[in-house]
């Protein structure tokens, strides 16, 4: 049942993504979109978070750690904006998603495997496919392209989701660091100051869209500091649903999950963003998607993020 939800975690997110664009197809700009997008997804993480759970209690450490990690969330939003003003809408979401694989390697190089987080051969196999598939992806658009109109663009996209792909890292570095606290709930644990009972707060994710907007609505009044359009309201807001829903049924996939479900949920999840995203952008844009290219990233995530050691035992190896 988990990963049924956490496909649908992934569906709504490729339609968050299609929104987007779509959104910038109709003359709006990605600054309003995000505007609004990110406000509807503020409000929903109230009712998702402390309205659902009764939990109002709020502390100066989660509100501290929920605004840098919406800075970041923000960066990585803007980042991803220009990059779909620049390139090909597929196969910038396949790089933003594929960055999934390698917060392990980063946690395992700082913790270890004594801390939870092993790295084994198959994690290594799995991170080279996924550049592997990427390169592949990557050479075939960039052969498609025309030679010489298009190399401005081109630089600056490959800027643009470079700088994205690591941001995407750091982001799942956050959010996997507040995790690790948390499974390690005990009274006398801090990091940096910040006991693992204020980091739990249900404030975390709302903070975090705060942080996100605060920073978005300065740049936007600074820029634009326009009425939206009628398109860019409707956008923004069902994307702002969309995100909304993602995170939901992510959530709730991860609440349910049992067994070899654990193991897998994430890559099914980056798997199926990837799968969703190049189908739009395929069918909608006429984008020629390498499909080969998609099936070594997807498996390089699989082999990449799987905890393997979950999942044998729960195959009963």
């Amino acid at each position: 049942m988990a990963i049924i939800f956490v496909c649908l975690a992934s569906l709504f997110l490729a339609l968050g993504n299609l929104l987007m664009r779509k959104s910038l197809d109709a003359g709006g700009t990605t600054k309003m979109y995000l505007v609004l997008q990110l406000s509807v997804c503020f409000f929903i993480s109230i009712l998702l978070g402390p309205v659902k759970t009764n939990s109002y209690l709020i502390n100066g450490p989660v509100v501290c750690f929920g605004l840098f990690t919406g800075f970041v969330l923000i960066a990585l939003l803007i980042t991803l904006g220009k990059a779909l003003e620049k390139g090909p809408p597929g196969l910038t979401f396949s790089i933003l998603s594929a960055a999934a694989v390698f917060p392990g390697l980063v946690m395992a190089a700082i913790f270890g495997e004594a801390g939870g987080f092993p790295y084994t051969p198959w994690h290594a196999i799995g991170s080279v496919l996924v550049l592997i598939g990427l390169f592949w992806a990557g050479r075939e658009r960039s052969n498609a392209d025309s030679p010489i109109s298009s190399v401005p663009s081109k630089r600056i996209w490959v800027i643009l989701v470079a700088g994205m792909f690591v941001i995407h890292i750091l982001l799942l570095l956050l959010y996997q660091g507040r995790a690790l606290m948390m499974s390690k709930m005990t009274s006398g644990l801090s990091v940096l100051g910040i006991y693992s009972d204020q980091i739990a707060s249900e404030w975390f994710v709302p903070m975090m869209y705060v942080g996100a907007v605060i920073i978005q609505l300065f740049i936007f009044l600074k820029t634009e500091a326009r009425w939206p359009k009628s398109k860019e309201w409707l956008y923004g807001f069902a994307g702002g649903i969309a995100n909304g829903l993602c995170t939901f049924f992510l959530l709730y996939g991860t609440k349910v999950a049992i067994g070899l479900e654990n193991a897998i949920i994430f890559p099914v999840y980056s798997i199926g963003t990837i799968v969703f995203s190049n189908l739009w952008s395929q069918r909608l844009y006429g984008e020629s998607v390498n499909w080969r290219a998609c099936q070594v990233c997807a498996l390089g995530i699989l082999l990449g993020s799987v905890d393997w050691k979950i999942a044998l035992a729960a195959l009963g190896w």
